[in-house]
């Protein structure tokens, strides 16, 4: 092979050498790019009542709080802008991801149609009844949780008890209907959701109280030392305190104690270092504010 040859072929294996590596460059660059896209489709973009500062983009509102990693972005449930009927014609949307441990229930996003937890069971822990019914079930996650959450607090003397947790649709309608029957339809959403937007439904909720049962559920559980227990310590186990006092007009309703919802410790303990709602965390703080 004379000294031309040799050069033309030591110059075409360089290149052809070159333009591998960068092949395998692009590939590769391009899962980060597939993968940010599939996280954005778990948030939802949709504005609540035509309002862009509701808008929830699943990061945390506060400035300077590093957002969550992407493998555990929260998620307020993508929507499929479908109006959900809650009234004087508001134009709620849908979440699409209801599965979601951080989806966001509440008067402005509903979840789908006869959804359904596939997960349920029975958490084992004392309840103020002793049948194995519907509303003594939470999503599985939820359910190992809220077992520890029980341990430690009767570690430290304080004795618990389940007083209601997952709904279905049916029985939220049941409820809420009785509720407007009772005190008429706008006393009953300040304290009672709407078929369709109870946190209940998501089987990530559960209403607490003390193992006696006095004030379950009622404004007298507030200020006793089950309460003061799980506003300190809740978040450990991966729950909060979901309606906040003085938080009324973010969330929608009335000061709840004994209410506690299932999001993870990582964002549990975000939420509760800052003594802010689920809405503020998820930037999606309705326009009704």
């Amino acid at each position: 092979m004379n000294k031309a040859s040799l050069t033309a072929l030591l110059l075409a294996s360089s290149l052809a050498l070159f333009t591998g590596c960068e092949g395998s460059k692009n590939e590769s660059s391009a899962k980060p790019t597939e993968n940010a896209a599939q996280a954005q489709n778990n948030v939802s973009t949709a504005t609540p009542n035509g309002n862009s500062n509701s808008t929830a983009t699943g990061t945390p509102s506060t400035p300077g709080t590093p957002s969550p990693s992407p493998t555990s972005t929260p998620s307020t449930g993508s929507t499929t802008g479908k109006p959900t009927d809650t009234g004087k014609g508001a134009a709620n949307q849908v979440v699409t991801a209801p599965e979601s441990i951080s989806v966001l229930v509440n008067k402005q996003f509903a979840l789908p149609d006869k959804y359904e937890p596939t997960d349920l069971v029975y958490p084992d822990v004392p309840f103020t009844f002793k049948d194995k019914i519907e509303k003594r079930k939470m999503r599985k996650e939820a359910a190992a949780a809220l077992e520890k959450l029980f341990a430690g607090a009767k570690k430290d003397g304080i004795y618990l008890a389940g007083v209601s947790a997952y709904r279905s649709h049916a029985t939220q309608k049941t409820i809420f209907n009785n509720y407007v029957k009772t005190d008429g339809e706008e006393k009953a959403k300040t304290y009672s959701a709407v078929p369709g937007h109870s946190e209940h439904e998501t089987g990530l909720a559960i209403d607490v109280s003390g193992s006696d049962g006095k004030c379950a559920a009622q404004d007298c559980f507030g200020g006793t030392k089950e309460a003061e227990w799980l506003a300190k310590h809740s978040s450990e186990y991966g729950f909060i305190i979901r309606y906040l006092k003085g938080k009324e007009s973010i969330t929608g309703y009335q000061y709840e104690p004994w209410h506690i919802r299932y999001v993870g410790t990582q964002m549990a303990k975000e939420i509760g270092a800052k003594g802010i709602t689920l809405e503020e965390y998820l930037n999606a703080v309705p326009a009704s504010k």
